[in-house]
């Protein structure tokens, strides 16, 4: 295998909106990073993604860009990243930053040339097409975001595809000159020694020929079918990889939306000279049946298991993934999958210890390392998130639900949850700005926040820093051998990891009951490595579990 340096690092996700506001003008900021480096440092922090940092108009939190080489006035100045960056590697980390390659701002130099005529330069950058018949969207493609993926121009008549926003027009990678744009762009912040990029919904650049209608199935197979996955998505990849990434000492992780366990293998095996790995979306939509704001099925901890094997067994000794179970488009990790309540401390270091173990990258999420959890938005005038706000709206029209459920959705579901300031003290705001922040601040800051964790030696925080530091110690963690015990059983995950000389037991109890291991092979010579109580209960051969207990014996 090889052992790139991004292979057994952690990756640390920045929303840089809401990481830390260093001039008090309730929005977080490149200035308020550089704060706080040391933090992530001592949290053991290897690689850092920053959510986009280009100019934008903010539409979509800047996924929406209109200067790919230019930085977003509100997060500072060139010379603020400069200064991020050359700080970030003095520390012995790397950075990474969000390229949204697949769609740009309507604000956007090459938008706004587009749509003067259908002859100007710009034209092909975008899809245009003459409407149907009857007046209507070329096809049935409905957005990510809710409504038609089609915006009617009434200048030139004709209506351009956005599979996000309407503010989100589609690039057109068949034009070649969109794509040497967009690996110069690139090439920008590689020279500069950004160290790669996270790609945005990388799997959709590459569009069906002739647009065909989607067929009447859930959007979520509307995605891997229509919308992901096209025919020349595998030759521009290629093509990105030989002129831009292998000529530098940076990695590509994409967004693997639409990608299945058996497609990965076109993106990220290690002979076809792709990507270098992917996060998918399985883990994070494991309870998601079509999409957002639609019908859940409940959490099952043996689909969960099935799903960490599938891929694992596709990628074993071919490719490379990035696990998370949290990012800026999901609810809060310890509210989906923990019990952020009464085991709130608990499953939070349970979870970590369960994602810290999986073959591949770690990826954690601003907030997790402190348990940050869900938030209750009281009106609709406190949401923020452009999705949520669209799902609302749309709402007030069919009349689905009502009101009052669909905020209580919002507030289940909804991006605003994991888009909180982080929770830095106890403080006015919890310490992120003296000025009231873009979004508000979870109620909960005075109970969970850094600075009280950071004095805590049981808090989650330090559980994380402890984690973080036996990971690298032992790299059965990230590259063992995996054998599966007890695989039926929907409270317990137990599995034991091997490579060479070191053997690890992990033991997870996904449950609000007490539960008993019973180990097929003696363990009174395993040396406890981590637990999440402050003792282990052994009858014999049989572990008694508290809720939630996680456990790790080196062998």
């Amino acid at each position: 295998m090889k052992l790139a340096w991004f292979k057994k690092g952690t990756i640390y996700q920045i929303y840089p909106r809401s990481f830390n506001d260093s001039n008090d003008d309730g929005i977080g900021d490149l200035r308020g990073i550089i704060q706080k480096l040391d933090y992530l440092k001592q949290l053991e922090v290897d690689i850092i993604w920053l959510s986009p940092i280009f100019r934008s108009p903010n539409d979509d939190n800047g996924y929406d860009i209109s200067d790919y080489c230019e930085i977003m006035p509100e997060f500072g100045t060139m010379e603020d990243f400069d200064e991020l960056l050359q700080k970030t590697h003095d520390k012995g980390m790397r950075l990474i930053l969000d390229l949204v390659a697949n769609h740009c701002s309507d604000e956007h130099r090459w938008f706004e040339e587009a749509k003067k005529s259908k002859d100007n330069p710009y034209r092909d950058y975008f899809h245009w097409r003459k409407p149907a018949l009857d007046g209507g969207p070329p096809n049935n493609w409905k957005s990510f975001f809710g409504g038609s993926a089609w915006e009617y121009d009434d200048k030139t008549e004709e209506y351009y595809l956005h599979l996000f926003t309407k503010k989100q027009p589609d690039l057109n990678w068949e034009n070649p000159k969109v794509r040497e744009d967009i690996y110069n762009a690139m090439r920008f912040w590689l020279d500069k020694g950004v160290d790669g990029f996270r790609m945005d919904v990388i799997p959709l650049i590459s569009k069906r020929p002739g647009y065909p209608d989607a067929p009447d199935v859930g959007f979520r197979k509307i995605i891997e079918d229509v919308y992901a996955n096209g025919p020349r998505v595998h030759e521009y990849l290629k093509e990105m990889n030989k002129e831009v990434i292998s000529q530098y000492d940076a990695f590509s992780l994409a967004e693997g939306v639409g990608i299945n366990d058996q497609q990965a293998a076109l993106y990220i095996n290690y002979d076809r000279k792709e990507l270098d790995m992917l996060y998918h979306f399985d883990i994070l939509e494991c309870t998601i049946i079509n999409g957002k704001f639609e019908e859940e099925t409940p959490f099952d901890l043996v689909n969960l298991k099935s799903i960490f094997k599938k891929w694992r067994d596709t990628t074993h000794n071919k490719g490379w993934i990035a696990n998370a179970m949290g990012n800026h488009d999901f609810a809060r990790m310890v509210s989906r999958f923990g019990d952020d309540k009464k085991y709130w401390q608990e499953s939070s270091k349970m979870l970590i210890m369960m994602l810290a173990t999986q073959n591949g990258t770690l990826n954690i999420y601003q907030g997790d390392e402190i348990g940050m959890t869900n938030l209750i938005l009281e009106t609709i005038d406190e949401v923020r998130d452009v999705q949520s706000l669209n799902f609302y709206n749309q709402n007030l029209e069919t009349k689905k639900y009502t009101e009052k459920l669909a905020l209580k959705m919002i507030n289940k579901e909804g991006r605003d949850n994991a888009r909180t300031p982080v929770q830095w003290n106890d403080e006015i705001n919890s310490g992120f700005s003296i000025k009231e922040p873009w979004i508000k601040v979870n109620s909960n800051y005075k109970e969970i926040n850094v600075e009280n964790q950071d004095k805590d030696p049981d808090s989650i925080l330090n559980f994380y820093r402890n984690l973080l530091k036996i990971r690298k110690q032992y790299d059965v963690f990230v590259f063992g051998d995996f054998e599966e015990i007890e695989y039926d059983n929907q409270n317990l995950y137990v599995y034991k990891k091997t490579l060479n000389e070191e053997r690890i037991l992990v033991i997870l109890n996904f449950s609000t009951n007490n539960e008993s291991f019973r180990s097929p092979k003696p363990i009174y010579n395993a040396e406890i490595l981590l637990n999440n109580y402050k003792n282990i209960q052994v009858d014999n051969d049989t572990i008694l579990l508290n809720p939630y207990q996680g456990i790790i014996l080196k062998l």
